[in-house]
Formats: structure tokens, C-alpha cells, sequence
């Protein structure tokens, strides 16, 4: 029987419940309306303030520390920055800034100016322009939301000729703030541990993301010494990082590009890079790109573009990113027609990023982001300043060097042709009497010509799916992201079918038709793979989609073309030596067997996109390593019709509009379920 199934019974037992609590329920006042205090909507809703409870979540949490330690860097208060992991759900963070103020705040007798700041929504000094130009920080919630979904946090500001202490739990003060011993130093230091009650007691911090976070904001702010410490019982090596590193940049993004860049062929000898300031004294614009290629001549698959604000990284891009890219593009096609080279109006923003390696990081005194973990600048005046900013700049530096420019100009025109050339011949192919059919945007297609060796990834959400782009083949693998679970073909209308955009995509996108209409030699790719988590929603959305294609397409079953991928579902580390593990009986197999009274270090795989493009390469995609399981029908002829509808039947029973038919089946087979995990 289905959860959501209301029942005469559960009624009964709601009445019951009721009626024990003395309150009617169809009574509504006063005291029905609660209040909460503190930071208590935090633990309730933490995922209003940091987008959920999952990895990615609490991972953001050193983030909102550090950013507020970057802010005294960036206003010229600090200097130096140190990023301690002291084991798996502990972190500190220090600064050598100003430290916060500790003496009692106006506007709360009896409480000193960290309280407020640790216990308090919407307090801090990023409201006052005299205070910070620029910030990551803008609603003042994210130490006080640190602190809430923290099990406990210290807090040591050193100030005033003192050093000064105080310790919350939870989202509550735990100590008076304390005067310690007398010291010159400055800064603050905030030692915190991740609240299993929020997230779980999975919930661990990975060195590597915590590394590349320090790296990152070494980079963002030029000048500015990073220190990193980890407890090397932490690190793997595998991870490839080191337990202490000092980062420096002292000239910033560029500093980094050359970094990654130096040893990769490129088309610009020279960097182009600078930093200029906004109008009106608002912020300023900071940049570096160069364009890579293979040994070859050819597009590189090194490439990458990142965009940050105030050393936020916006993984989702906006404004920013479409003034740099608009004056790149626009800079670009303008020395094409200065030198009269008509092709270059054939160029588009994809072809001149698709091999760069480019950093814009931008600092504006009142950003407005879409979300509060800030993926997506939105600011619409950004877009031009940073184009404007941009504009001369980038055209000063192709005219400065005619030779290089020409080489670049040519390198893109002919991405542009093959991209017009690929298009021309995907239109061909998908023509139809009334329209031309266009890919859906989130498809990462790949560039081989012809079926054979062509592989489709159907990915269990977006961030499975900008994992997988990284880890998959560029030349031969397909990446097409879903959205959460799809439509339920078999337990709903036509018409909703119809109407849904997902589906309908991956009908246009794997090119054959449907039913009746399918055309085996207009099929885009050899397999069809559907890869999603090793657990019951991924399971879920699998079976859903095999649902589909044997309603609309079961030729693809029957060609051998619907392939299922098997993800890991956990990682074994025993000192240098690393496995994969892909059920739990495996994995108790190997700890009651091999390392057996071995201190074995085991990661469970929430889901793909927890994974590095590496991993995912090694364990699920890449076809020397990998295991598929390819979907077959019982075959289609004479002699096969009665097991063929028994196999309608089944599908219908299981899938369709009917749960007492689960019911049915689920209570008939219970008995040889070996285990069954919730």
C-alpha cells in the first residue's frame, strides 16, 4: 500500500490523538500561533538559509566564516587567514583583522557585541557602507547560522590589548564572554562542529572541497596569505593535497590562471588580465583568460570559466559573466571586421568560451543574488559595467599584438564553422514536415559524427549532471541532466504526457520516433544509459523511466539499445589502498573478511554528484572500468506472446493506476525479500 494512502483507520487514530490532547480540531486562535525565538527558524528550516541539510549544505558553513574573515582582508584590516580542519566535522578559521567588537552593544544591555552577532539574525557591520565596501556577507545571518547548526562553537577574539572568549551550542550562548590574557594580536578565531541532530552522522567534512574553498579565496583576494592545516589522518592519496600549504596570489585571478595554465599549449603567450574600477566608486571588476589548445591545435577539454562576487562563487553565473562574455565576443567580432574577415560575423559567445580558461570576479557594494547560498548574481546594471569595463581593455590588447590576434580570430571562426556544420546536420536529420526540431539546452551533446560507439548518460539531476560533463567523453558520451523524478507514463493521461517538456525532450533528443513512427536508422546514439543514485529514489526514477521507453519505445529494449549503469554505493579506504563497494552485503562481506580488526575508512555515496569527475569517470562511466546492466523484453514473436503479455501485465501491475495491484504483488513476494532497507 502506498504512504500517502489516508485510511478510515488513520482518521480513527488522529480523532483519538485529538481528543487525548484535549484541543478541537477544528478550532483555530491565538494559541495556535507560534512563536519562534533566537535562531530556532534555523534548526527548524535550515534549508531557508543554506539551501537544505545535504553535503553541499554543510559545506557552506566554512564558507559563511571565511567570507567574513575575506571582508576584513578586502577592507585592508587582515593579511593573513588560517583554515585549520581539525577532524572530520570540526574546522577553525582565523583572521588577523580587527576582530569583533566584544564591548556591550547599545541597543542590548547586558550583551556583548559578539553575542549579538552569534545569536542574531540580521546583525553585523555589513549594513554600514563606513564599515565594509564590499562584502560577501550581505543579510548578516551567516555566523549567527553557523553557530545555530553547530553542535558547538568557540569563539576567540583577540582586541583591545585581550584576548576574549565565549562558547554557544545550538544557536545559544553557552558561556559569558570571558576576558582572557593580555596580547598585541588582533583577529578572531571561530572553532566550530557540525550538529549531527541537523545533518546526520554522515556528516563529514571533505578535505579536498575545504581545500579548494582556501585556494579559491587566495586567488579572490590578491595579497591576501592563506594558510591551510589539515589532520593528515584526514587526507587520502587519492585526495592528492597536502596537510599545510600556504597560498599567495599577489596578482590575484591572473596569478592562478597562469598557475593552471603554464604548462598547457595556448593561443595567448600573454594573459590577458586587470582589474577595473566600477562608476560612482560601487565596486570593480577583476579578470584573467587565455585560450588552450590540444597538442593538436584542436579545442582543449582543459578549459574552464569561473565566476565570483565578492569572492562568492556564483556556480550559476549571471550578470557578470554576460558583460564579460558580451565584451569578449563583441571585441573580438569587431577586430574581424576592422581586418575585414566577413566570417567572424558567423561568432557566438559559445565558440570563443569553448576553451578558454577565464576567471571575472567582481566587488559591488549591494549585490543582489538569487538564493541565500548566492549562486546567481542578478544585478542588471553589472552586466554593463563589467562590458564597459571590459571594452577597451580587450580591444587595446588584440590590436597591441596583430599575430596573436589573428590566430585567435581564426581559432574561433573555425569552432564557429564546426558548430554551424554539426547544426546543419543534426537539423537534416531531425527534420520533419512542419518544423525543425532543436536540442533542449541542458543536453551536452557529443561531437562524434555517426552512431556507433555514441552513448547517451540520462543523469538523475543537475548536479549529477555538471559532474558527469566532467567526466565523461567528450568525442562519444551524451550528458542530459532530469530534473527530480519524471512523469509516470502508465499511471497518467495522454494528455499530461503530452504536455511534458522532459519527455517530449528525450524523444527529440534520441531522434528515432516513437511506436509506430520509429525509425531505427534516425537513432542519435548505440546506448541509452540510464545513471542515477545507488539508492530507492534512484531506483525509483530508473523504473520510471524504463516505464516510459517500454510504453513508447520498447523497439529501443528490443534493439538492445537501454542500458541501467551501477553506480558505487560506498568507498573503502585502508591506507594507500582504495575499493568501490556496490551493495551493503558486499561491504559487510569485506569488513568481517579482508579488513576484518582494520581501522578501514568508509564514504557512502549519497548520491553522483557527491562524486569527483574522476571517480564517477573510473567507477561508472568510462567503458574499460564500468558495469552496465542492459533492459531486455522477452522476445517478440509466436512462441513468445504469452510471456509477452505476462510482462504487459506485470509493468501495468506495478507501475499503473492501480495500488491495490502493488499491494497484491508486494504481500504475495514478501516472503523472498532477503533484505529490505528504508
Amino acid at each position: 500500500m502506498e504512504n500517502n494512502t489516508f485510511t478510515c483507520e488513520k482518521i480513527k487514530n488522529v480523532l483519538i490523538i485529538s481528543k487525548k490532547c484535549g484541543k478541537d480540531m477544528n478550532k483555530y486562535d491565538a494559541s495556535d500561533i507560534e512563536v519562534l525565538e533566537g535562531l530556532e527558524p534555523v534548526r527548524l528550516r535550515p534549508g531557508m538559509y543554506i539551501g537544505g541539510t545535504d553535503e553541499k549544505a554543510w559545506h557552506h558553513l566554512p564558507v559563511e566564516i571565511m567570507d567574513n574573515s575575506i571582508d576584513e582582508a578586502v577592507a585592508g584590516f587582515a593579511k593573513k587567514i588560517i583554515v585549520n580542519l581539525i577532524d572530520s566535522k570540526t574546522i577553525e578559521i582565523t583572521d588577523d583583522g580587527r576582530g569583533i567588537p566584544v564591548d556591550e552593544h547599545p541597543k542590548y544591555p547586558g550583551k556583548s557585541a559578539l553575542e549579538v552577532i552569534l545569536t542574531t539574525l540580521h546583525s553585523g557591520g555589513k549594513f554600514n557602507n563606513n564599515v565594509y565596501k564590499t562584502s560577501g556577507g550581505l543579510h548578516g545571518v551567516g555566523s549567527a547560522v553557523v553557530n545555530a547548526l553547530s553542535s558547538e562553537m568557540i569563539v576567540t577574539v583577540s582586541r583591545d590589548g585581550f584576548e576574549w572568549t565565549q562558547t554557544f551550542s545550538r544557536g545559544k550562548t553557552t558561556s559569558p564572554i570571558t576576558k582572557g590574557a593580555a596580547t598585541r594580536a588582533h583577529g578572531t578565531r571561530v572553532r566550530f562542529t557540525l550538529d549531527d541532530k541537523i545533518f546526520g552522522e554522515n556528516a563529514v567534512f571533505k578535505p579536498v572541497k575545504i581545500y579548494r574553498m582556501a585556494r579559491a579565496k587566495s586567488f579572490l583576494s590578491r595579497g591576501v596569505k592563506i594558510e591551510w592545516h589539515c589532520n593528515p589522518a584526514l587526507l587520502t592519496e587519492d585526495m592528492n593535497i597536502d596537510a599545510d600549504k600556504v597560498f599567495y596570489y599577489p596578482n590575484g585571478v591572473a596569478d592562478f590562471v597562469a598557475e593552471k595554465t603554464d604548462s598547457k599549449p595556448r593561443i595567448l603567450p600573454k594573459i590577458f588580465s586587470g582589474a577595473i574600477d566600477f562608476p560612482d566608486d560601487s565596486g570593480r571588476v577583476e579578470w584573467a583568460l587565455t585560450v588552450l589548445t590540444d597538442e593538436n591545435g584542436a579545442a582543449s577539454d582543459d578549459g574552464f570559466f569561473a565566476s565570483y562576487c565578492n569572492t562568492i562563487a556564483t556556480i550559476d553565473g549571471g550578470t557578470h559573466e554576460t558583460g564579460f562574455k558580451s565584451a569578449i565576443t563583441k571585441g573580438l567580432k569587431a577586430y574581424g571586421e576592422k581586418i575585414n574577415n566577413k566570417s567572424a560575423a558567423s561568432i557566438i559567445s559559445e565558440d570563443v568560451f569553448d576553451s578558454v580558461a577565464a576567471i571575472v570576479s567582481v566587488f559591488y557594494k549591494t549585490p543582489q543574488f538569487l538564493g541565500q547560498t548566492k549562486e546567481k548574481l542578478s544585478n542588471p546594471e553589472i552586466a554593463r559595467y563589467t562590458e564597459n569595463a571590459l571594452r577597451d581593455p580587450w580591444e587595446m590588447f588584440l590590436a597591441s599584438d596583430p599575430k596573436t590576434a589573428n590566430a585567435l580570430l581564426e581559432f574561433v571562426i573555425n569552432l564557429a564553422n564546426a558548430r554551424i556544420k554539426t547544426k546543419q546536420v543534426k537539423d537534416v536529420a531531425r527534420k520533419t514536415p512542419t518544423k525543425r526540431i532543436r536540442m533542449p539546452s541542458k543536453l551536452a551533446d557529443c561531437s562524434k559524427h555517426g552512431v556507433d560507439g555514441t552513448e547517451l548518460f540520462i543523469v538523475e539531476g543537475e548536479s549529477a549532471g555538471g559532474t558527469a560533463k566532467q567526466a565523461r567523453d567528450r568525442a562519444t558520451q551524451a550528458i542530459m541532466p532530469l530534473r527530480g523524478k519524471v512523469l509516470n507514463v502508465l499511471s497518467n493521461s495522454d494528455e499530461r504526457f503530452s504536455a511534458n517538456k522532459e519527455l517530449n525532450d528525450l524523444i527529440d533528443i534520441i531522434g528515432a520516433g516513437t511506436m509506430k513512427d520509429w525509425d531505427e536508422s534516425k537513432l542519435r546514439y548505440e546506448k541509452i544509459i540510464v545513471m542515477t543514485d545507488a539508492d530507492v529514489d534512484g531506483s525509483h526514477i530508473a523504473s520510471l523511466l524504463m516505464a516510459f521507453f517500454y510504453q513508447y519505445m520498447p523497439q529501443l529494449i528490443y534493439g538492445g539499445h537501454l542500458y541501467l549503469s551501477c553506480p558505487p554505493l560506498y568507498k573503502l579506504t585502508y591506507g594507500t589502498e582504495s575499493i568501490y563497494v556496490d551493495t551493503d552485503e558486499e561491504l559487510e562481506n569485506l569488513k568481517s573478511g579482508k579488513y576484518k580488526n582494520k581501522k578501514v575508512e568508509i564514504s557512502r555515496f549519497k548520491g553522483l554528484g557527491e562524486m569527483m569527475p574522476n571517480q564517477l569517470k573510473e567507477t561508472t562511466m568510462s567503458p574499460k572500468t564500468r558495469r552496465l546492466i542492459r533492459v531486455d523484453l522477452p522476445p517478440k514473436t509466436e512462441e513468445g506472446l504469452e510471456d509477452t503479455e505476462k510482462t504487459k501485465t506485470l509493468v501495468y501491475d506495478l507501475m499503473g493506476k492501480k495500488p491495490e495491484f502493488r499491494f497484491k504483488f508486494i504481500t504475495e513476494h514478501a516472503q523472498f525479500v532477503k533484505d529490505l532497507f528504508v
